[in-house]
């Protein structure tokens, strides 16, 4: 209802972005209705119209803790918004949301109530004259509640709209009124009009381009419309939350503790599941971390509750049909969620009964000591060796009124934030890396002709050098070049930019890089190696045909080698990255164990025998319902237009894709695995050749093996029978060594029965050789052994400057009271070492050989005190 009413004032819906910011460093998660859209608030991009709505699927963490606790917390909701860039401004926004709630839906004008930024009078008059409401019904608020602004950059001044819910919902205190704390005044619109710049320091500009951008949640509209408690009571969340109940063969309301797991499990769920479905994957940081955060949170109430065994995948199903209608994304996704969180929630379930018995001896301990906070390293150990996060650590506690020291907790992870730090990098308002780039007219576009041909005359718009807008380039200035048409591929989707040149009559520019820029432009990135370009100049776009043809062997054989994969593993692999250039291919994919080497070779196998048909690849233009009716697959997380790219090679493979391809699979000539291993959770990477790097590979490997072969004086056919033979002469070298050095040290202890000292009734022996190691002191040790039949023997060594230390007991030397480890250990501090071992054997090293003598004088105090 909401969209079509705004498509019919001239809005444009758009489908919601997906939850992973596009070229935003600020934000993990898409956050508000307006988050994805800021470019073109901006004025970075140009918006596809001037009017925009949206119902967009949002997660915010802040109030994580509360979630469950409250009926009011969640953390994944969805965003109903209309924007204007540059077009309507307060008077439209006002009118139509008030014509919006009162007309589409049928709220009682009588219970809406709006609010307006306390020096804003032009909205006030909106309201007061325009619509009709009474000045006492209409709330001037301050800065805090009715100014939006985020540090320096474009903000403004609000007008939100409350619901009187009635009585029922109410605290019965008098006075009680719109801003009230209690649930019956429910704000559900925020209009923001975007007026002002601020300078970051205060100081406020009026903005030529005002902007509207309005903000409703879906979940609080349905609340109202619904007359239910909370956003929990709403019918398809409720459904959700009967399931869970179900599950746990329990109710809802009918236990406040039962409820708070409840709530959590069916806000939780949803989140994850959203998640998932744009390509988030459990990691221990960054937005992989929210996720697995939220994951074992609800997997550990479904414990608490009582639920058998794994359900939060069975548990998504009912996510998947609540909401697929409109966001047909889950059911596409469906086998690869389900795989994620049964992999994830398995992975948890094999390490939290580890982790709560050693939270349990924990808080023992602190019971012990009286102390009521856990340490931060106790808490670092629980997140770093059982996967447990700290809110989950802290929630556990906080059943038991602990707490932990968060502080404690930080610093143990500060090496892992440094390095964080050090790889973030500036950022602007819009949260992407600040550059050049930014200073670029936003009209400006780049058409892409390079699907046809590899040359293309064009026009050079604008220039830069590293860091600022430029009118020209000179010879060795490096750079990027802005063109109004291109036959560069710029990089995207895994494939690397083309290589090239740009000529004009005047200078030579060699691309050594082809990348996107903000506004549909191509930046040719590279230096002047002859002459001067400058803006305004018809030059050639010239691409290097060897690598675009190597590269475009890489990107068909990718498609192959995925629908080889799914066709060997099963239908839950999705593609979860990739690299293609010139030289390589690297193939990244869902998949939760390794690849038998038999697995690896069917792959193989099926991927050359496609090649071997010479399967025509051709490509084809349609709507993205026409390309899914076919069959065709999405690239996994990708945001697709209205029309797309279907690359189709025979019967085999077809997939969406805007990439560079060879027009037959037998120029591919053939496909050889390098390598299969696992990058991150469920997430497997397969490295692979083709054509000319296929060919340089063995070349050099067979370099290698001539080299190798060379060198042990025989031919790469009878390398393998000499390294047999010269392993077997290492051997018997190794074995005549051992006896050498075992008669060396002989003749180096000479004859030292006559040192033997008795102590107790017991037979000690202290004795000093050199260069001898531990392995030839331990042989030495058995030959006296043997000599002194029972007793206590100590030998050192000084080798290569360090000390080495051995000490032997007999059986019946041991039942009088001697042992080794503790005699090595009250001997090694006098040699600068430390040691230990076994009762009948043990060894220590020490860096001071000066201290040889004291050590062994003093073997016979130590075997007195020992002695019974």
């Amino acid at each position: 209802m909401y969209l079509e009413f705004f498509e019919s004032k001239g809005h444009l819906a758009m489908k919601s972005f997906s939850l992973v910011p596009h070229n935003d460093n600020s934000l993990l998660l898409i956050n508000s209705g307006m988050a994805p859209l800021k470019p073109y608030f901006t004025g970075q991009e140009l918006p596809p119209s001037k009017r925009v709505t949206t119902c967009q699927k949002c997660i915010r963490t802040g109030d994580i803790e509360n979630v469950g606790k409250t009926a009011r917390h969640g953390t994944f909701f969805e965003m109903l918004g209309n924007f204007s860039f540059g077009d309507y401004f307060k008077n439209e926004a006002i009118h139509w949301s008030w014509e919006f709630l009162t007309e589409v839906i049928g709220l009682d004008p009588d219970r809406l109530y709006p609010s307006v930024y306390l020096e804003d009078d032009e909205a006030f008059e909106i309201w007061n004259k325009d619509i009709g409401i009474a000045p006492e019904r209409i709330f001037r608020m301050g800065k805090e509640d009715n100014f939006w602004e985020h540090g320096a950059g474009p903000c403004g001044p609000c007008s939100e709209i409350y619901y009187d819910r009635g009585e029922k919902y109410g605290c019965k205190k008098p006075g009680c009124t719109v801003g009230c704390d209690c649930d019956r005044y429910m704000e559900i619109w925020n209009n923001v009009f975007t007026q002002f710049e601020n300078d970051g320091h205060g100081n406020y500009a009026e903005l030529k381009q005002k902007n509207i951008d309005t903000g409703m949640g879906l979940e609080r509209l349905a609340v109202v419309v619904q007359d239910v408690d909370s956003l929990f009571d709403v019918d398809t969340i409720k459904a959700l939350l009967n399931r869970v109940a179900k599950m746990a063969d329990t109710e809802y309301k009918k236990d406040s503790g039962v409820d708070v797991s409840l709530r959590l499990i069916a806000d939780h769920i949803r989140s994850c599941t959203f998640m998932i479905s744009d390509g988030i994957m459990p990691s221990n940081e960054g937005r992989g971390y929210v996720l697995r955060r939220l994951l074992r949170r609800a997997a550990r109430h479904g414990r608490l509750l009582g639920i058998k065994g794994k359900f939060l995948a069975d548990l998504s199903t009912t996510v998947i049909e609540l909401s697929k209608d409109g966001y047909p994304e889950l059911e596409e996704k469906k086998a690869m969620i389900l795989k994620v969180l049964t992999q994830e929630e398995d992975k948890f379930d094999k390490t939290i009964d580890q982790g709560l018995a050693i939270l349990s001896d924990l808080e023992e301990d602190m019971v012990k000591k009286g102390s009521r906070i856990l340490p931060g390293e106790d808490a670092f150990k629980l997140y770093d060796t059982y996967g447990f996060p700290l809110d989950l650590t802290l929630e556990i506690l906080e059943e038991k009124q602990f707490g932990v020291d968060e502080e404690g907790f930080k610093a143990a992870m500060q090496k892992q934030r440094e390095t964080a730090r050090n790889a973030r990098k500036t950022t602007n308002y819009m949260g992407a890396d600040v550059t050049v780039y930014q200073s670029i007219d936003p009209a400006l576009t780049t058409e892409f002709t390079g699907y046809d041909s590899l040359i293309c005359d064009t026009v050079i718009t604008a220039l830069t050098s590293e860091t600022e807008l430029v009118e020209a380039l000179a010879d060795g200035e490096t750079g990027t070049i802005v063109t109004e048409k291109t036959s560069f591929y710029a990089t995207m989707g895994g494939q690397q930019g083309d290589t090239g040149i740009i000529i004009c009559d005047t200078g030579e520019f060699k691309v050594e890089d082809t990348i996107h820029l903000q506004g549909g432009k191509t930046g040719h990135v590279g230096r002047v190696v002859k002459g001067m370009l400058k803006t305004g100049d018809q030059v050639t776009c010239k691409v290097y045909e060897k690598n675009r043809q190597n590269t475009g062997k890489n990107h068909s054989a990718t498609h192959l080698l995925q629908k080889a994969l799914r066709t060997v593993l099963g239908n839950h692999v999705e593609q979860a990255g990739s690299f293609v250039d010139g030289e390589r291919l690297r193939f990244d994919f869902t998949h939760f164990s390794a690849l038998t080497p038999e697995e690896i070779s069917r792959v193989e196998t099926l991927v050359n025998d496609k090649i071997k048909e010479s399967l025509p690849v051709q490509t084809e233009i349609m709507s993205l319902e026409e390309a899914k009716k076919s069959g065709a697959m999405a690239l996994f997380g990708e945001k697709y237009g209205d029309s797309v790219r279907v690359v189709r090679m025979g019967d085999f493979s077809t997939e969406l894709c805007g990439g560079t391809h060879i027009s037959n699979t037998g120029a591919i000539g053939f496909f050889k695995i390098l390598s299969e291993t696992g990058i991150a959770a469920g997430v497997r990477r397969i490295e692979a050749l083709t054509g000319d790097g296929l060919m340089n590979y063995y070349k050099e490997t067979e370099e290698t093996l001539h080299e190798a072969a060379k060198t042990a004086k025989t031919t790469p056919a009878s390398l393998n029978a000499k390294i047999e033979s010269l392993l077997e002469e290492i051997k018997t070298l190794h074995s005549e060594n051992e006896k050498l050095k075992s008669k060396l040290a002989n003749d180096s202890l000479g004859n030292v029965m006559d040192q033997v000292v008795e102590i107790k009734g017991t037979k000690v022996l202290a004795v000093k050789v050199m260069d001898v190691d531990m392995n030839g002191l331990r042989n030495l040790g058995d030959q006296l052994k043997e000599k002194l039949k029972e007793g206590v023997i100590v030998i050192a060594s000084v080798q290569d400057g360090k000390v080495n230390l051995m000490a032997a007991v007999t059986d019946e030397a041991q039942k009088r009271g001697a042992h080794a480890g503790n005699l090595i250990k009250a001997i090694a501090s006098l040699v600068g070492g430390g040691g230990g071992g076994r009762p009948n054997m043990a060894q220590a090293g020490g860096k001071n050989p000066a201290g040889v003598d004291a050590c062994l004088s003093k073997v016979a105090e130590v075997v007195e005190e020992q002695l019974i």
